[in-house]
């Protein structure tokens, strides 16, 4: 059995902790980001409506610039294109900051500074493997995956208290500064590579691009199975929108709901690092699929409308076995041959922001028929667990006809 990397081995390579870096500042910076906005578009509008489309203009560019940009990624020096995207983004964020911008303006501006996260986010996930080989390279994804969701909470739960010190415009200038920060960390910290891709690349069509990327997913098991167990966030995802109705449904109120929102990601923080740190890789790999189906079974116990105490083990519990996803998407770029990453990690991601956006809009119109929050998250994971278990199986199958 192989043995298991530690932090000291992953952390003593030079240019993931460059890539640590500079992801830890600038997800601190994006979550400082979404309250300014939310506070500049309210004080602007004293509006509801017009904060939580501004908020949601911050996740839907994602859906499309996966598909139509990761690619980017394979055609293109990877370092090349993170430095670029950084200082376009943090150019644009700029902007955003000036004061009394036309919020038509900062709309448009919004919705290309988040086009830009997509070939950014394709480039650092498929140079990954490059920089850390073996179980190094598992345990830096469960690293990335830590600081991401510890960076999100923090972000959130400081955000608040920036803006209202330094005001929202001047918060957006501090997360244009994160990704210059983030360009000049990256431009110094990684070695200069070769595009991955051939040249021939390039002259292919998008459409084209996609079908091929479509189908290095398809023709693989392993790669089709572990698509299906990272979409199972579709189910996952309900309870998180639905938080705030049943905090009122179980008598709870704001303080209910944040600490409802803030038990999935916390679960996912201590799943990520127990699996990284002290599961060997070997036994890591055949859990995947046993997880997936413990990230919904909890939630099943929504039907009984548990207490707020209750309900936040639930969520912890879930979200410890949901960190199986940290598994699921290393696991999946390792085995997309080097060329290809970009545009497969573009695919797939963009394929789990739209399950997710499906499971938000169908949890809330289940809500309103139902006209209990709680009965619907139930609904949900007993169909989450109906998709879950086949999905384990078909993945238990591929590693076993096909073991890694």
């Amino acid at each position: 059995m192989r043995r298991t990397a530690t932090f000291r081995e992953t952390f003593a390579v030079g240019e993931f902790r460059a890539l640590w870096f500079a992801e830890l500042q600038s997800v601190f910076g994006d979550q400082l980001a979404r309250v300014a906005l939310s506070v500049l578009v309210f004080e602007r509008t004293s509006s509801a409506t017009w904060p939580a489309l501004t908020y949601a203009l911050t996740y839907l560019p994602d859906l499309f610039g996966g598909p139509l940009l990761g690619g980017l990624a394979d055609r293109l020096p990877r370092r090349q294109v993170m430095v670029t995207t950084d200082v376009l983004r943090a150019l644009l964020v700029g902007l955003m900051a000036v004061p009394n911008l036309p919020l038509p303006v900062l709309a448009g501006v919004l919705i290309l500074v988040r086009l830009l996260n997509a070939p950014f986010n394709a480039a650092q996930a498929a140079v990954l493997p490059n920089i850390l080989d073996g179980d190094r390279y598992l345990l830096g994804q469960s690293v990335r995956q830590v600081t991401s969701q510890a960076g999100q909470l923090a972000g959130f739960a400081a955000g608040g208290v920036v803006v209202a010190l330094i005001g929202p415009n001047r918060a957006l200038a501090v997360d244009a500064l994160t990704f210059a920060v983030s360009a000049l960390v990256i431009r110094l910290g990684l070695r200069d590579r070769p595009a991955a891709g051939s040249a021939a690349q390039g002259e292919t069509t998008t459409l084209r691009r996609l079908a091929a990327g479509a189908r290095t997913i398809w023709r693989d098991p392993r790669l089709r199975s572990l698509v299906s167990l990272a979409w199972l966030a579709g189910f996952v995802i309900v309870p998180e929108g639905l938080a705030v109705p049943y905090a009122d449904e179980i008598g709870g109120g704001p303080v209910t709901a944040g600490l409802l929102l803030a038990a999935h990601p916390a679960g996912i923080v201590i799943g990520a690092f127990v699996l990284g740190r002290f599961v060997p890789p070997e036994l890591r790999l055949r859990l995947v699929g046993i997880l997936a189906v413990g990230a919904v079974v909890p939630l099943l116990a929504y039907f009984f409308r548990p207490g707020v105490a209750v309900t936040c083990a639930l969520l912890l519990l879930s979200g410890m076995c949901a960190s199986y996803q940290v598994t699921a998407s290393a696991t999946f770029m390792r085995l997309v041959p080097d060329a290809e990453r970009g545009q497969a990690f573009g695919l797939a991601g963009s394929g789990l922001i739209a399950v997710q956006g499906i499971g938000l809009l169908v949890g809330g119109g289940l809500a309103a028929v139902l006209e209990s929050p709680a009965v619907t998250v139930g609904v949900v994971a007993a169909a989450g667990v109906l998709a879950a278990v086949p999905a384990a199986a078909s993945w238990r199958n591929a590693l076993r006809h096909h073991p890694l």
